[in-house]
């Protein structure tokens, strides 16, 4: 179990960790285009489909018709965390190292998005705030997994779903 939960979890770990480095950088370097909220959670989406084939992988392997779906959320709960736990140290190692400047950018960007005074005004006191609480390491690594684990444990969840088995 452990073998299938680690090579799965790194994989989109792999995928994770590589997607925000590359928007990372884009956005420092002022190439990153409006976003699209739609898009980047389908791309989630099918990162943390892999979630399912490690499931798969783990009943067909290891389970002789019976599979309950706690055993399958659990190794599905598994391998989101790793892949979670991968994208937090990559992505903040790589923030911290390589572009600090990182947040900074992403403030203006979503200040610039603000179509009147007072949203202009709102919204720079929460991104005040939120940069002084990123300073935080322990507030950075909850934020970052709040980012992809919930996803990744609903993936699991439906994959869970799907893939239980019952006795006989």
């Amino acid at each position: 179990m452990k073998k299938i939960i680690w090579i799965h979890g790194l994989i989109i770990g792999i995928l994770l960790s590589t997607n925000a480095i590359i928007m990372m950088t884009m956005m420092v370097n002022g190439t990153f285009m409006k976003g699209n909220d739609a898009l980047g959670y389908a791309v989630l989406i099918a990162m943390f489909s892999i979630i399912y084939f490690g499931i798969r992988k783990y009943r067909n392997l290891y389970t002789n018709g019976a599979f309950p779906f706690g055993k399958a959320f659990k190794i599905g709960a598994m391998i989101a965390l790793v892949a979670s736990s991968m994208y937090v140290l990559f992505g903040l190692g790589y923030y911290y190292l390589f572009v600090p400047e990182f947040l900074d950018a992403y403030i203006q960007y979503v200040l610039d998005q603000c179509t009147s005074p007072e949203e202009l005004a709102e919204k720079s006191v929460q991104m005040a705030n939120f940069k002084e609480m990123y300073q935080n390491p322990v507030f950075a690594i909850l934020v970052s997994y709040m980012e992809v684990l919930p996803l990744g444990l609903i993936v699991a969840l439906v994959s869970a779903l799907i893939l239980k088995r019952k006795n006989g």
